[in-house]
């Protein structure tokens, strides 16, 4: 049974504007990853929306494509019970958890045209990661790809990484002042103070008790080293804003 969520709309909206107090660009490297989706698959794409949260990659694709069938992967419940909310029958959502290999046992179908996940993986251990990119490369099918955004900084440039880095920060901090977007902690207190949701919090502290692991951001130059010796046959950048960038990798 969907968890009760009061709007999940308006939750949504409240999500996409948190986000994007970190992620500025957010929506460009979304259409820059649903590009790829359209090279590979223009037709009818199959897509695996991992740690997927609130399902915004899923209703970006909802919106562009005309036929597409997608499977949310997260372990969060509360942002599953939004995912679900929002997007009833037009996708499946999953509970799974990705430090295990068994989370493929959750999925319904495949294989998949495209495994798609944005700023997420970050919050996995390396030698986890590593293993991760081999699982994903097995349930995509022959010619489908993996695109995997997140901070990946340019290790040629660090002086000006750095820099950017710190503009970046002072930006959000501004944004933050004038009260522009939600801060991460500032939306998790809303989220506790929503009847629907608090027990979901409760549950969550319960999954993540120290919350998160340490956020690990190797440089893009890694992700594609990674995919290549997980057994993709191609693997490179795709797009990059900043400190940001997409990486692909082709089965």
């Amino acid at each position: 049974m969907t968890p009760y969520v009061s709007d999940a709309d308006a939750w949504q909206e409240s999500w996409d504007r948190q986000q994007e107090g970190f992620l500025p660009d957010r929506e460009h490297r979304i259409t820059a990853m649903l590009d790829v989706v359209a090279a590979v698959a223009p037709s009818r794409p199959r897509l695996l929306d991992l740690a997927g949260g609130t399902g915004s990659i899923t209703l970006r694709a909802l919106a562009r494509f005309r036929h597409v069938e997608s499977t949310v992967v997260d372990l969060d419940p509360v942002l599953t019970a939004i995912a679900e909310a929002s997007l009833g029958d037009r996708a499946t959502v999953v509970s799974a958890d990705l430090n295990h290999p068994s989370w493929t046992d959750a999925l319904a179908g495949g294989p998949f045209d495209a495994v798609l996940t944005a700023t997420a993986l970050h919050w996995l251990r390396p030698e986890r990661l590593t293993v991760l990119f081999g699982e994903i490369r097995d349930v995509l099918r022959p010619g489908g790809v993996f695109v995997n955004a997140d901070h990946m900084p340019d290790d040629t440039m660090p002086d000006l990484s750095r820099r950017l880095g710190e503009w970046a920060d002072a930006r959000r901090e501004a944004l933050y002042a004038a009260g522009a977007r939600l801060s991460w902690q500032a939306w998790w207190e809303r989220v506790a103070a929503d009847p629907g949701l608090a027990p979901l919090a409760e549950k969550r502290k319960h999954i993540y008790p120290g919350g998160h692991s340490a956020e690990w951001h190797p440089p893009a130059a890694w992700h594609v080293n990674a995919l290549r010796e997980a057994g993709f046959s191609e693997a490179g950048v795709v797009w990059r804003g900043g400190l940001d960038a997409a990486v692909a990798g082709v089965r």
